[in-house]
């Protein structure tokens, strides 16, 4: 490899093990975990966003996650956001000498730990909220469709969220965003060893679709009850997408039973096919993302990726 490598990122679309994966390496490496999770920063937020919370303790050892549980339930919380609390995150880790591993599968959380996006600030635009009240669904996609690529179809499911979307995309089209590595960046592709876990894509269909159901059993409708009996809006919890979105529908009698587990299912497999989409991307891009089997069991991954990275350091 050309350049040593000081940190670790654990990548790959849902169900195929990332966390787990992450929680063994760190152990073997000393190394202390950053998500890269857009919704797993909510409290409250637990199957839902499948936080999994039981693989960051291997063998008896916790080993220590940073960016889970940080935002109250309802709030809107951005990339701009996560970029801010990431480097306050390596800073702290850096100080006890350990090392960072990012682990997730939100593309634009990633590339933005990664430092590939100079992020700017967006504040609420009131003129254009208000010539938004005129604008349709379709008409707002469309305008959101000129000023970036949609990789994420929640954007455009939700008004609101669609109206900040647009709020984003034009602060960044204007300051001109570049997708650099800037300077200042701490963790970037030169100085990561970025490892990709990969499945058939019927094996991860079945393992959604099977997840769903276990997770459906162990109350995941009771957590979305909660949080709307805490008083928070049915629109902020589908501003969240996927479970949180079709979960309600169903709670508030929009959708039946059997209609949220179809569709919810299908959107699941959807998501998963956009975050592979991303990867591959991000490949075109120039990022070296080694892949390595799913199937094969996370403790021996774990010391694969451990022997990689001690190769990788020199």
């Amino acid at each position: 490899m050309n350049n040593p490598k000081e940190h670790i990122v654990i990548l790959g679309p849902t169900a195929t093990g990332k966390t787990r994966l992450a929680a063994e390496t760190a152990l073997l490496t000393g190394a202390e975990i950053i998500s890269a999770d857009s919704r797993q920063i909510y409290r409250n937020m637990d199957l839902g966003t499948g936080k999994d919370l039981e693989d960051y303790t291997v063998r008896g050892n916790s080993i220590p996650c940073h960016l889970i549980d940080i935002a109250e339930a309802g709030a809107r919380y951005n990339v701009f956001d996560y970029s801010r609390d990431f480097n306050q995150a390596v800073n702290l880790i850096r100080s006890r000498n350990k090392t960072v591993l990012v682990c997730g599968g939100s593309g634009m959380y990633l590339e933005a730990a990664l430092g590939l996006y100079q992020l700017t600030e967006s504040p609420e635009d009131i003129t254009f909220r208000q010539q938004a009240l005129q604008l349709s669904p379709e008409e707002l996609t469309e305008m959101l469709r000129e000023l970036r690529p949609l990789h994420n179809t929640t954007d455009t499911t939700d008004r609101e969220r669609l109206i900040r979307a647009i709020e984003i995309a034009r602060v960044e089209n204007n300051n001109k965003t570049p997708e650099k590595n800037p300077a200042t960046a701490v963790v970037r592709p030169d100085n990561s060893l970025i490892i990709g876990i990969t499945l058939p894509r019927q094996q991860i269909r079945e393992r959604i679709t099977e997840r769903l159901a276990s997770r459906l059993n162990k109350g995941m409708l009771n957590e979305v009850k909660d949080l709307l009996n805490k008083g928070i809006k049915e629109e902020d919890l589908t501003y969240y997408g996927l479970e949180y979105r079709y979960l309600t529908l169903y709670l508030t009698g929009k959708i039946s039973y059997d209609e949220m587990f179809s569709q919810l299912n299908t959107a699941i497999h959807q998501f998963a096919k956009r975050q592979m989409t991303w990867f591959r991307r991000m490949e075109r891009k120039g990022i070296n993302i080694q892949w390595i089997d799913g199937n094969t069991p996370p403790e021996k991954n774990a010391l694969l990726v451990a022997g990689m990275f001690k190769l990788s350091e020199n």
